[in-house]
């Protein structure tokens, strides 16, 4: 049966009337962002000098200069460009307009900056300009293809090349890089004797056919230096040549308006102590387009939003971030009282922003939010009622705890892990293991067991699924490999996938790093179970066990046998009997573990908030920082001191004043979506609206082999659910990432909702919730409106809603039961419906 017009009249008119997150109709006023700076007391150049003086070494070099003004308010505001700049005495280096220095003979000058009547000086030093130092490939040639990208994955340096050519991916392995340019093609890509005439030069300047295009001009920086070196001879470079070993970004950080300009250098490191401007070879990234980017040149240009934001400057596999505050600068005066810690790091936050947060919202609210959030089920009718009438004071914090002892909570929780733990049945065999594996999880969130021993259970996990089922999660993830990514992706909330083949790209992790946590799985072995192994060899369920051998993995590209070390650790000596897997569980569970806890607090935070502290959720690392650094920290050190205890930890969140802020946004916070001024509304997930929609019609659904009653959110094995859950989003257990789950809204799930015959058959059935409502002659209809409002959105309907409901039921007076089903179906329509909020 599809829905009449009338029906969908009905739908268009509650929609209007449901309350949705708006902003105010009088337009609010401007927000002041940093304010009047004041007057300019004085200026002062923000680069690092040796013994007073800015050292620029060789002809190559180049110094990006930094000029800050200090302004009577205390702000601090980048005049780089704005200066007028002079130097004493000429012939030893030139400067631009936008500071950047070049150096033109040996010497020490002094270089003035001026803005409005105020002045800075500062000394430069130039060496190895009249004998000149060789051009060195690593440090100098390499960087030129990574920032023309010449290097990257989508041209020559992706596995295979790019039409004969190839080179190593953002140039991680110079030393092949350098055979390929001068020995491959029989050298005929560089000519030292008319370097003009290479066709490296050739076709990166467009005059011979490149597919890449045009990729500099002649006559530029980077077009002299590919000439001398070519010139040179294409030196290599000496083995004890300084290499890098770092990059830094001056200035770290600073405070931003919106709309306004920072020039930054990058600074590398070498490993002879020596330092050198690297700013214009240098790739930079934005963690947050919407809110800032970068030129090419170093120079950040904030947008409209305000929050924070990362930009990651890249350099020789050396990365290093700035971060701007971008204040909006609206009254925060009214921020309410913190309850705990998150309160006191968001509230802080906010109060820097100037970022007003929304006010607390109601109890109806709440309580569907929290229900929602805790155990994937919407209040019955009964608890809404009961929940609205207690006048207690801590009522909320009593919630919480029932919801917490609830079988609902590890229903909706062992669902979260059972999927990312890729724990699902591809055969018939695999059901015996699947559904113990389930149940194991299952009691494990419901007894509490502290996070790092469950997450010890698994990683150490050996014998048989029928006497510890946790041996399953090496069914699935059944390669070394995969041992070591879900590991890091999981736990870590590291994404190492990269590093397995080449240095990762946007991390410090190389491949000697992956190989040597892939070491700590290199003892796994597995064999068939007795019962089944002579007949079935193709059963993926394994006894899994410790082979007595010495723990090591190598590194493919090098060839070098590789000891045990967790992320950024020393390598371990693990004698040959002990399982090197009870090693890497110490590893992880250690207090000063950077990873482990902040991965577990960042996962729930965004499992509660839509939003991860670190986004993703996954993806942890120095050029993807925190939004709120405090909040983290604070979380990681709180969980480790409760011994681990996800139950403190979403007991924690969810009784704390930020949690608790309404959704509605006001004035000055709908466009924050990173500071967490307010609840960010999310769609429910496919289990939870299946269980829902069931739950305010009163129907069920059946699952093959699963008893009578059972909800979606307590399905062990994703491969049952039927379409509603696939169309929604259910994801199928076959990667670590929650990313696999997906929450965008489409055609195909509008349309299920709104005329789908399982949609219409279970609310038009017999003994659904519409035919009850007909039925009752005890209340009248706006008593039965009520209840149905309470079934659907935990709140009392208002005076319009009620209004429209009871019209459209007399409209209908012979056939009430017709009535309540249009007004079921318009209900379950509704955002307020599918989301929670």
């Amino acid at each position: 049966m599809i829905r009449t017009s009338v029906s969908l009249c009905l739908l268009a008119a509650l929609a209007v009337v449901l309350p949705t997150p708006s902003v105010l109709a009088n337009k609010p006023a401007e927000p002041a962002g940093l304010g009047d700076p004041g007057v300019l007391d004085s200026l002062r150049v923000d680069i690092e000098t040796a013994d007073g003086a800015i050292v620029i070494r060789g002809r190559d070099a180049r110094q990006q200069l930094v000029i800050t003004g200090v302004f009577s308010s205390g702000q601090f505001r980048d005049r780089t460009t704005a200066a007028r700049y002079s130097v004493s005495p000429e012939g030893i280096v030139q400067i631009a307009a936008d500071g950047l220095i070049t150096p033109v003979a040996d010497g020490e000058a002094q270089v003035t900056a001026s803005v409005d009547g105020r002045d800075v000086a500062v000394k430069v030093r130039v060496e190895g300009v009249a004998h000149q130092i060789p051009i060195n490939f690593t440090n100098q040639v390499i960087p030129v293809f990574t920032k023309l990208g010449c290097n990257s994955g989508g041209c020559h340096g992706k596995a295979s090349g790019q039409n004969g050519f190839k080179l190593s991916l953002l140039g991680f392995y110079p030393d092949e890089d350098h055979e390929y340019l001068v020995k491959e093609a029989r050298g005929r890509r560089l000519f030292p004797s008319s370097p003009s005439e290479s066709l490296l030069l050739l076709k990166a300047t467009g005059k011979s056919p490149h597919g890449g295009g045009k990729r500099m001009e002649e006559g530029s920086y980077e077009y002299r230096l590919l000439y001398r070196w070519i010139e040179q001879g294409m030196p290599y470079g000496n083995p004890d040549d300084p290499h890098v070993v770092g990059i830094e970004c001056q200035p770290a950080q600073r405070i931003m308006g919106r709309g306004s300009d920072q020039q930054i250098t990058v600074v590398a490191r070498y490993s002879d102590g020596s330092t050198e401007d690297v700013t214009r070879m240098a790739l930079f990234e934005a963690n947050d387009p919407e809110m800032a980017e970068s030129t090419e040149t170093g120079m950040i240009k904030t947008l409209d939003l305000a929050g924070e934001v990362a930009i990651m400057a890249r350099y020789q596999g050396q990365v290093s971030t700035f971060r701007a505050s971008i204040p909006l600068g609206a009254d925060t005066s009214n921020i309410p009282a913190p309850i705990n810690f998150i309160d006191n790091a968001v509230f802080a936050k906010l109060k820097l922003l100037g970022i007003p947060p929304s006010e607390v919202c109601d109890d109806a609210t709440y309580l569907r939010r929290v229900h929602i959030d805790i155990t994937g089920t919407l209040p019955t009718e009964e608890e809404v009622r009961t929940f609205l009438a207690d006048k207690s004071t801590d009522k909320r914090e009593k919630l919480v705890d029932r919801l917490l002892d609830s079988e609902a909570y590890a229903d909706y929780f062992a669902n979260k892990w059972n999927l990312v733990l890729r724990n699902k049945k591809r055969a018939n065999d695999d059901l015996h293991g699947t559904y113990a594996m389930y149940r194991w999880i299952w009691e494990s969130v419901y007894n509490n067991k502290p996070y790092d021993q469950f997450v010890r259970e698994i990683v150490t996990a050996s014998g048989e699924a029928s006497t510890n089922p946790a041996v399953v999660w090496y069914r699935e993830v059944d390669e070394v490999n995969e041992q070591v990514e879900d590991t890091a992706q999981l736990f870590l909330g590291t994404r190492i996938q990269c590093a397995r083949c080449h240095h990762h790209p946007f991390e410090k992790w190389s491949q000697n790093d992956y190989y040597s946590l892939a070491a700590f799985f290199s003892t796994v072995g597995k064999k068939n179970l007795h019962e089944v192994g002579a007949r079935n060899r193709n059963f993926r369920d394994k006894s899994v066990f410790h082979t007595e051998k010495a723990a090591t993995a190598q590194n493919p590209r090098t060839k070098q046998n590789l000891k045990p070390a967790g992320l950024g650790g020393e390598q371990l000596d693990i004698p040959a009997d002990r399982d090197p897997r009870q090693y890497l569980a110490d590893w992880l569970r250690r207090d000063d573990n950077p990873f482990f806890a902040k991965a577990l607090v960042n996962r729930y935070w965004k499992h509660f908030f839509d939003r991860g502290i670190v986004e993703p959720e996954d993806d942890m690392r120095a050029t993807n920082p925190p939004s709120n650094p405090e909040l983290l920290n604070g979380l990681a050190e709180h969980f480790i001191k409760s011994g681990f205890d996800l139950k403190w930890l979403v007991r924690t969140i969810c009784t704390s004043r930020t949690y608790q802020l309404s959704a509605l946004p006001n004035d000055y916070n709908l466009k924050d979506k990173q500071n967490f001024s307010r609840y960010y509304p999310k769609r429910l997930t496919a289990e939870v609206l299946y269980d829902a929609f069931h739950q305010v019609t009163n129907s069920s659904q059946g699952y093959s082999g699963l008893p009578g009653g059972t909800k979606a959110v307590q399905l062990p094995d994703a491969s049952v659910g039927p379409y509603f859950l696939k169309v929604f989003g259910q994801p199928q257990g076959d990667t670590a990432c929650e990313c696999e789950r997906s929450q965008e809204a489409n055609l195909a799930q509008s349309l299920h909702l709104l005329n789908s015959s399982e949609v219409q058959t279970k609310i038009a059935s017999g003994s659904g919730r519409a035919q009850l409502l007909a039925n009752d002659k005890d209340r009248s209809h706006e008593e039965r409106i009520q209840e149905l409002y309470r079934w659907a959105y935990s709140r009392e309907a208002s005076s319009d809603e009620l209004q429209i409901a009871l019209a459209h039921i007399q409209k209908h007076d012979a056939d009430p039961k017709t009535a309540y089903e249009d007004i079921i179906w318009a209900l379950i329509n509704t955002k307020e419906f599918l989301f929670n909020h």
